[in-house]
C-alpha cells in the first residue's frame, strides 16, 4: 500500500470529502467570475460548470435517492449540470456550456455549500455499503474534474494574447534525469488489470492474462529537447511519419509544435498555469496528440508501448512512472477487458459507453491530484486531443 493509500485508509470519509471539496475551490480561486464562465472549445468546460457538475453528482446519486427529505437546491440544475448520464434525464448540450452566464458564479458557490452541508450531515452517521461506495466514486469523480478544471482553464488562458497566468503560484515538477535508458520489459504470460484491492474504476477490471512478446521500454518519457530535434528534422512536415487522419488534422490546424508552445527569438516558450516561460529541456514534452506521439515514435525508429506493456513495466526498477509530469499515450485502443461489466444503474454510463474511437494513456500528470492514479488506471482521449498534459514513452520490439 503506497503512502496516499495509507492516508486514505486512516482518514474518515467525511474528512476526505471536506478536503477534496475545499481543494476544488482552491483550484478555482485564482479565476475571476468572467474566467469561470467561458468555454474555449467544445471539448473543454467552464470552471463554473465543473464546480456545479461535481456537486450535481453528489446531489443526484447520493442525496436525492438516499437521504429522506432532502430538498434540492434548484430544479433547473438537474438539466444544466448533467454531463452525459442519459438515465439521469435530459441535459444542456455540451458545446453550449459556455453560454450559461446564468446562474451566476456566486450561485454555483451557494449550490456547493448547500450540498456540502447535506453531505456533512450524511457522513456524520453510519453509511450503508451502497452509499459509501457511491460517495467514494463521487470523490474520485471530482478528482478527475479537478484535473479537467485546471487543463480547461489553461486552454482558455492560452487564447488570450496577453498570456495571463491563471495561477501565478504554479510550479513545474522536477524534470527526470536527462539520459534515456532502455529497460527489458517483462514478457510471456502476464496478469494485468485491477486485482480488487482498494478503489478502481470499472474499466480497470477484471484482472486477466495477456501474452507479451519480448520488448524494451524507455525508463522515462520523451523530453522537450528530444521533441525539438523532431521539429528541427521536419517532423511536422514529413507526411510519411503520420497516420493519414493525423496528417490531415496536422495540416488543417497548422500544427508546427505541441499545443501551448510559442516560438520567440529562435527559441520555444511554453504556456503553463504560471504563464508563458522557458521550456526546461529535460522536462517531459506535453500537450501532444496521439497522432504526434505516434509520428515521433516512428521518426525515432521505435513505437508506442501497449497499455499492457506499460502496466507490467511500471514495477521495474528504474521505471519513472512520471506521475507528476505527463500522461503517456500508448498504442492501445480504449476497449473493454475480457469479461468487463459496467457498474449497475446510471453510474454504469461512467466509462463503458466511451470504449470506441479513443486511445489509452497511462501514468499521471502534474495536473493529476496526488494519489488519484495507479498502475492499472486507464485514462483515455480521442487521438487528436492536445489540451491535456499528455506526452509519450518509447518502446521497441526485441528479436
Amino acid at each position: 500500500m503506497d503512502q496516499h493509500a495509507r492516508l486514505e485508509a486512516e482518514t474518515s470519509l467525511a474528512d476526505r470529502y471536506a478536503a477534496l471539496r475545499a481543494g476544488t475551490e482552491r483550484l478555482a480561486e485564482p479565476l475571476s467570475p468572467e474566467d469561470q464562465c467561458v468555454q474555449s472549445m467544445p471539448d473543454a468546460s467552464p470552471a463554473k460548470w465543473h464546480r456545479a457538475h461535481t456537486t450535481w453528482f453528489f446531489e443526484t446519486f447520493v442525496l436525492k435517492p438516499h437521504v429522506e427529505g432532502y430538498e434540492g437546491f434548484d430544479p433547473d440544475f438537474a438539466y444544466l449540470f448533467n454531463s452525459y448520464y442519459l438515465a439521469a434525464g435530459p441535459r444542456h448540450a455540451r458545446p453550449r456550456r459556455g453560454m450559461l452566464t446564468r446562474p451566476a458564479t456566486a450561485r454555483v458557490t451557494a449550490y456547493r455549500a448547500h450540498v456540502d452541508r447535506a453531505m456533512a450531515a450524511l457522513l456524520a452517521g453510519p453509511l450503508s455499503p451502497e452509499v459509501a461506495t457511491l460517495v467514494e466514486l463521487g470523490l474520485r469523480h471530482e478528482e478527475q474534474h479537478q484535473e479537467l478544471l485546471l487543463t480547461d482553464a489553461l486552454h482558455l488562458m492560452a487564447q488570450n494574447p496577453l498570456n495571463p497566468a491563471m495561477d501565478p503560484a504554479w510550479r513545474e515538477a522536477t524534470p527526470p534525469p536527462a539520459m534515456l535508458r532502455w529497460l527489458d520489459g517483462p514478457s510471456g504470460m502476464m496478469a494485468v488489470g485491477h486485482d480488487g484491492e482498494g478503489f478502481a474504476f470499472d474499466n480497470e477490471a477484471p484482472r486477466h492474462r495477456v501474452f507479451l512478446e519480448p520488448f524494451a521500454i524507455a525508463d522515462r518519457p520523451v523530453s522537450n529537447a528530444e521533441w525539438m530535434e523532431f521539429i528541427a528534422d521536419g517532423g511536422y512536415r514529413t507526411a510519411s511519419l503520420w497516420m493519414s487522419e493525423g496528417w490531415a488534422q496536422c495540416e488543417a490546424e497548422g500544427w508546427q509544435a505541441p499545443e501551448h508552445w510559442e516560438p520567440r527569438d529562435g527559441n520555444w516558450l511554453g504556456f503553463t498555469p504560471g504563464g508563458l516561460g522557458t521550456l526546461h529541456p529535460d522536462a517531459p514534452v506535453r500537450h501532444i496528440s496521439w497522432y504526434e506521439a505516434d509520428a515521433y515514435a516512428r521518426w525515432a525508429g521505435c513505437r508506442l508501448p501497449t497499455e499492457q506493456e506499460w502496466e507490467v513495466s511500471s514495477a521495474l526498477p528504474g521505471f519513472l512512472a512520471a506521475e507528476g509530469h505527463v500522461w503517456q499515450w500508448t498504442g492501445s485502443a480504449y476497449r473493454p477487458y475480457p469479461g468487463f461489466r459496467p457498474w449497475a444503474g446510471a453510474v454504469g454510463e461512467y466509462n463503458g459507453k466511451f470504449m470506441i474511437g479513443q486511445m489509452v494513456l497511462r501514468g499521471g500528470s502534474r495536473a493529476t491530484p496526488p494519489g488519484h492514479a495507479r498502475p492499472t488506471y486507464r485514462n483515455f482521449f480521442p487521438p487528436g486531443a492536445r489540451w491535456q498534459f499528455t506526452g509519450l514513452r518509447l518502446a521497441k520490439d526485441v528479436a
